[in-house]
């Protein structure tokens, strides 16, 4: 049997847990959940981008600020964490320069926009991050909330992708 029908065959709250991982939204777990069947992965990818159409910014900022600052990925074992630092490892050669300026563009994007910068760092270098802190700085609040809400729904379909490849 599939990590798909073992996932499919889940209870609901074990699905919810399973889901979590990806996204820190119990509503977005809930109708993501809701879904199943699912047929690959693919099918579940169209749900959660439906699901995480449907949050609203205050579920969408509660899920940004479940992830870890911008190069402080988390020091813990679970599965979120081993992702985080994974997705954050473009930072892993940085220096402490390129640290410091990060955290205080992340610092200043917070007290701008009230939230954590979330970005899909997987596969970006620490110049990369910083850029795209200091440009998102422009944004205004409309435009950013929309951004913010794509860069969760990228990182949450890294992360389903990820859930169904690896083993148990």
């Amino acid at each position: 049997m599939g990590r798909m029908d073992d996932f499919n065959e889940l209870a609901v709250p074990a699905a919810q847990q399973w889901l979590f991982a990806c996204c820190a939204s119990s509503r977005w777990a809930g109708l993501v959940a809701a879904g199943r069947p699912y047929a690959d992965l693919a099918d579940v990818l169209a749900a959660a981008d439906a699901a995480t159409a449907w949050l609203d910014w205050s579920e969408v900022r509660d899920a940004a600020n479940a992830h870890p600052r911008i190069g402080r990925p988390p020091a813990g074992g679970g599965r979120e964490d081993h992702w985080s630092r994974r997705e954050q490892s473009g930072l892993d050669g940085a220096s402490a320069a390129a640290r410091a300026a990060i955290a205080d563009a992340d610092a200043e994007y917070e007290r701008r926009f009230g939230h954590r910068f979330l970005v899909c760092a997987s596969g970006l270098d620490e110049a990369q991050l910083l850029a795209a802190v200091r440009s998102r700085l422009g944004n205004g609040l409309r435009t950013e909330r929309g951004v913010v809400r794509e860069e969760l729904r990228k990182i949450t379909a890294l992360r389903l992708g990820r859930l169904f490849d690896e083993p148990a």
